[in-house]
């Protein structure tokens, strides 16, 4: 169970709802707390599951998710926001919702309820937030199939807010052919209290439509139960706002009135529109009149904004789930036939880079050729010896993979073969599809394309000519490399 914060006081009531309900627990609650900075949260409750707290310093809900799944390694995450209150029975008809699912289906949704006061009508903010019922692929709670993740690179990074990256998972969950169903488990989202610029703010989701679209096609939004709204009146009455100053300015009082008044008009229709169903309490007029004529404006910008931010995207591919290093010449400075562990000496910046990698959910590993031993030179003994000194100093691998051959014993372990690197995606379930190799000579990279992986050369002094104009990637040090895989150039 994976959960993104930004430590509201909401979190406590959803924690709370947690440790009370009843059913079997999940393995393991991760809380991913996505702010730049604070006191580490507190979440210690009997009856939650045993409880794991991740931090992105701060990136945005769908780096936040991205870091939860990748943390984990069971069949199935499910997703809750930090602002909703799961049912008793939760826990329940979670198991019963996932259990005998077909291999074809890669998600469960749950259900959700938005209490609206009883005693008067809605205010513009609750309607919206009602709306959230009857939408679709929300994360508010959905389960995954981790592999269908892993499949897609997850949540896309590049929507920085909580809007459409969850739609944009599921456009692309199903388009490999996968199902997505609803589940019988209900949570309840309350409507949080904001002040009444909050529907300005918003806006700024314009922008990401104009991603969506880019990413999915025109039709996307038939795909996604995602309808239009206004942005084509909001553009019609910002042109006729633009076009009144416009006209103003150029001394044509005539054009510049009518244009005045087709604005006049289109943004008290506009606020008419939230107005009518609305309490239409003093403070709730007001705001929808200050707020009405600022939207379409604003709604307009951002969503030109988005035009020029997104005019050149690429499919998403996410962080790859494992990079596996070459150790001697790529980890550390090369000591040919190396059995000391107390000439293993890391290259600059080798454990940071690793741990930028541990820090976003990626594996790392090592494939390592060790011929020497099958001369003769050292031991394996005085192998293992020297990867456990690198583990010291680099910090643990998920996988360590060493071939003792030599050139001429056959082997399909010896890079360039990919033994090594199948066996480290056997190892830890990847798809070699979403494995990287990192290495300093050509065998490393010929290895990667053998099994399926990327490959990365950063080459040293000894690498070959050939193999450098050979590699379909180069980085210039082993810090540039993970910069361009943390980057999504693999």
């Amino acid at each position: 169970m994976v959960v993104p914060t930004v430590g509201r006081p909401s979190l406590d009531a959803l924690l709370d709802a947690l440790a009370q309900g009843r059913g079997p627990r999940p393995v393991e609650l991760v809380l991913v707390d996505d702010r730049p900075a604070g006191a580490p949260l507190r979440a210690e409750r009997a009856g939650l599951p045993p409880v794991r707290v991740l931090r992105t310093g701060g990136g945005g809900p769908a780096r936040a998710r991205n870091l939860g799944w990748r943390s984990v390694r069971t069949e199935w995450v499910a997703f809750l926001d930090d602002d909703v209150v799961p049912d008793p029975d939760w826990y329940e008809r979670l198991a019963d919702d996932l259990a005998g699912l077909p291999p074809d289906v890669a998600g469960s949704q749950g259900r959700v309820r938005v209490p609206l006061p009883e005693h008067r009508r809605p205010t513009d903010w609750e309607r919206g937030t009602a709306g959230l019922a009857t939408s679709s692929w929300i994360t508010a709670d959905l389960a995954y199939r981790r592999s269908a993740l892993a499949a897609v690179g997850g949540f896309d990074e590049r929507f920085p807010r909580a809007f459409r990256e969850d739609s944009d998972l599921a456009l692309r969950v199903m388009g490999t052919g996968a199902r997505l169903v609803r589940g019988r488990r209900r949570i309840t989202h309350p409507v949080r209290p904001v002040d009444r610029w909050i529907s300005v703010r918003t806006q700024a989701g314009n922008a990401d439509d104009v991603l969506m679209r880019r990413l999915h096609g025109p039709g996307w939004r038939d795909r996604a139960d995602a309808p239009l709204g206004r942005r084509p009146r909001h553009l019609a009455v910002s042109a006729a706002g633009a076009a009144a100053l416009a006209l103003a300015a150029g001394g044509r009082p005539r054009a510049a009135l009518a244009a005045g008044l087709a604005w006049a008009a289109g943004t008290a229709e506009f606020a008419w529109a939230r107005i009518a169903p609305g309490p239409r309490t003093r403070d709730e007029v007001t705001t929808m009149l200050a707020t009405s004529a600022a939207i379409p404006p604003l709604a307009t910008w951002h969503w030109l904004r988005g035009v020029v931010t997104h005019r050149r995207v690429t499919r998403w591919r996410g962080l790859p789930d494992l990079v596996l290093f070459d150790r001697d010449g790529t980890l550390v400075h090369d000591f040919p036939y190396n059995g000391d562990p107390a000439w293993v000496r890391p290259v600059d910046g080798a454990r940071e880079a690793l741990d930028r990698l541990r820090a976003r959910g990626v594996r790392v590993g090592v494939v390592s050729n060790q011929s020497g031993v099958a001369r003769g030179l050292i031991t394996r003994e005085q192998v293992d010896a020297c990867t456990a000194r690198l583990a010291e100093l680099l910090g643990p691998f998920d996988t360590v993979q060493v071939c003792p051959h030599g050139h001429d014993d056959g082997c399909g372990c010896r890079k360039p073969a990919p033994g090594m690197v199948k066996a480290a995606c056997d190892e830890l379930g990847v798809d070699p599809a979403r494995c990287v190799v990192v290495g300093d000579i050509g065998a490393d990279v010929e290895a990667a394309a053998a099994a399926g992986a990327s490959g990365v050369l950063v080459p040293t002094p000894v690498t070959r000519r050939a193999e450098v104009a050979a590699a379909p990637r180069r980085a210039g040090t082993l810090t540039d490399a993970v910069d361009g895989v943390l980057a999504g150039a693999w």
